[in-house]
């Protein structure tokens, strides 16, 4: 698309209420805004894929945490990737494909330190937004760094069907685990983890207890658990640890709507007997293992033995809030990401 048939005006999502429990659609607008052009350093950017991603639900509350919370009439921010159309910045063309952090919106005008070129040649877009993007290296670093991951393994991951659990999995059973198994939320999810993911036992944890249900696939305990709901799935992974077990906290979905007490855990006590190591991640923490995740997940990816990823697509801008309500709701199977028709 040339400059001068590109567009004056681009729409972007802004919070215009902060969620009570489960957020709602009014919660959100969509606004029309009009397209800055790029100054000296700057690149303007037509985005192609926009990520919702579990991490925003929090960002919608005024608390502090890792990162600044979102503020209200102001456009949202998040993982996209797009196309540059227009640019002063050294080093960057039109038609260059780039990754940056103002999605949830259409056109974006941001200093070109903030972007990141991508390959298109070398996968997909949109897999910079998950397989080969945050959800990737949350899976990779988690997993082989923070929860010390070696051969031999039995691990168990909860919300084992999402971007990062349908990774975690596959990336312990590529390195070797002696058992993997995963939780997701109905039967046909359940099923995939077994057939496509190559997980060894997997469960629907609204079917019974997740203690019962895991003790039953893991009746000689696990060694790893990557945690990406937290309440009565932490509980019950506690339980089935063996003495030197680790854990790695990357997510608690369970509770990021709940409005009361979480449920669990509540048997933090056996951590000392076992000598429990159960330790939070947030991935920027790891992005000097960038390099050694791209170049070894690729290669799994062109092996078509290797990694399989999956993708739920949801079209249009205007449907960017409603994807993400998708997400928090398990609507998506792997990465759920917006693509937009510009």
């Amino acid at each position: 698309m040339s400059e001068q048939a590109m567009p004056t005006t681009s729409r972007e999502w802004h919070l215009v209420a902060r969620p009570e429990g489960w957020p709602k659609p009014s919660d959100f607008a969509l606004v029309e805004a009009e397209i800055r052009q790029p100054g000296p350093g700057q690149i303007l950017v037509r985005n192609a894929y926009l990520s919702v991603d579990p991490y925003m639900r929090g960002r919608m509350n005024d608390s502090q945490s890792y990162v600044p919370p979102f503020q209200l009439d102001r456009p949202m921010t998040g993982g996209a990737v797009g196309y540059v159309v227009a640019s002063q910045a050294e080093g960057f063309e039109p038609g260059d494909a780039v990754l940056h952090d103002l999605g949830w919106r259409e056109y974006a005008t941001l200093d070109a330190k903030y972007a990141i070129k991508v390959d298109p040649e070398l996968a997909p877009l949109s897999y910079y937004l998950g397989v080969l993007g945050m959800p990737g290296l949350t899976a990779y670093a988690g997993l082989l760094e923070v929860a010390s991951f070696k051969p031999g393994d039995t691990v168990f991951v909860s919300g084992a069907a999402g971007a990062v659990g349908s990774l975690v999995g596959q990336i312990a059973r590529l390195k070797g685990a002696a058992r993997v198994i995963g939780s997701a939320g109905s039967a046909e999810k359940v099923a995939k983890l077994v057939d496509e993911y190559g997980f060894d036992a997997a469960f629907n944890y609204k079917e019974g207890p997740v203690r019962e249900q895991l003790a039953k696939a893991a009746p000689e305990g696990i060694d790893v658990y990557f945690d990406n709901v937290g309440g009565d799935h932490l509980e019950a992974a506690i339980y089935s640890l063996k003495v030197h077990g680790r854990a790695t906290l990357c997510g608690a979905i369970s509770q990021y709507n709940a409005t009361g007490l979480p449920e669990g855990p509540r048997n933090l006590v056996l951590a000392i007997g076992k000598r429990l190591r159960l330790q939070g991640m947030i991935v920027s923490d790891h992005a000097a293992l960038q390099p050694q995740f791209v170049a070894e997940v690729a290669g799994w990816l062109k092996n078509g033995n290797g990694l399989r990823y999956d993708e739920t697509v949801v079209d249009g801008v205007e449907n960017t809030a409603e994807a993400f309500l998708g997400l928090l709701r398990g609507d998506n199977t792997g990465k759920m990401v917006v693509r937009l028709g510009a």
